[in-house]
């Protein structure tokens, strides 16, 4: 009987491990790192970090036009307070602001809408009435902006340097939704870092 018992027994925590573990803190192997963004500007930085597993064409576009140096010298040039700043367009390199915000990179991306939240920090695509059409702007979301969500390719989220987002909303003009001064994105890089719980 006691046999019969301690067998039972070991039987019952085996079952009951799978769902222990499933609920036990995840933790990167040691050593893993995973790459973010980094955007370097006048007041400050902006790091990012990125979800291939919700929009990987998107987080490879990004990645790649910031190896190319596309971003280098492109400004925030949409800077809307309580709702978000723009920036990415290569037009935005010349003098003409009334160009700012019609300019394409290299290539356009299918939709990669996905569940995630635009809430503050939120990363994501900007594009025209063509779900198909974003191609290297991009938008940190400030305040939350949920009427985007599923309609915009969510692929990263700020990390650090919220406080610089937040110096670049506080120049915005006092009309309309352009910077009085645009915020300029002298280097845009990509890095390898410790993955966060490694």
């Amino acid at each position: 009987m006691r046999t019969r018992h301690a067998a039972l027994a070991a039987l019952f925590c085996l079952a009951l491990t799978p769902a222990l573990a499933a609920d036990s803190p995840q933790t990167a192997p040691a050593g893993a790192t995973e790459e973010v963004g980094i955007i370097t500007t006048d007041l400050g930085q902006i790091v990012i970090r990125f979800f291939p597993d919700s929009a990987p064409n998107h987080v490879d576009n990004f990645k790649a036009l910031a190896r190319s140096k596309f971003y280098d010298g492109t400004t925030f040039h949409r800077v809307a307070p309580g709702f978000v700043i723009q920036g990415g367009d290569p037009n935005s390199k010349d003098a003409d602001p009334a160009n700012d915000g019609i300019g394409d990179g290299p290539r356009r991306l299918k939709a990669e809408f996905n569940s995630r939240p635009h809430v503050r920090g939120a990363v994501s695509m900007a594009r025209s009435s063509d779900p198909n059409s974003a191609s290297c702007q991009f938008f940190i979301v400030i305040g939350e902006a949920r009427s985007l969500n599923g309609k915009y390719s969510l692929f990263g989220e700020v990390i650090e340097g919220m406080d610089t987002v937040d110096k670049i909303v506080a120049g915005a003009a006092p009309t309309g939704d352009r910077p009085a001064k645009p915020v300029v994105m002298r280097k845009v890089r990509i890095e390898a870092r410790p993955r966060a719980g490694a």
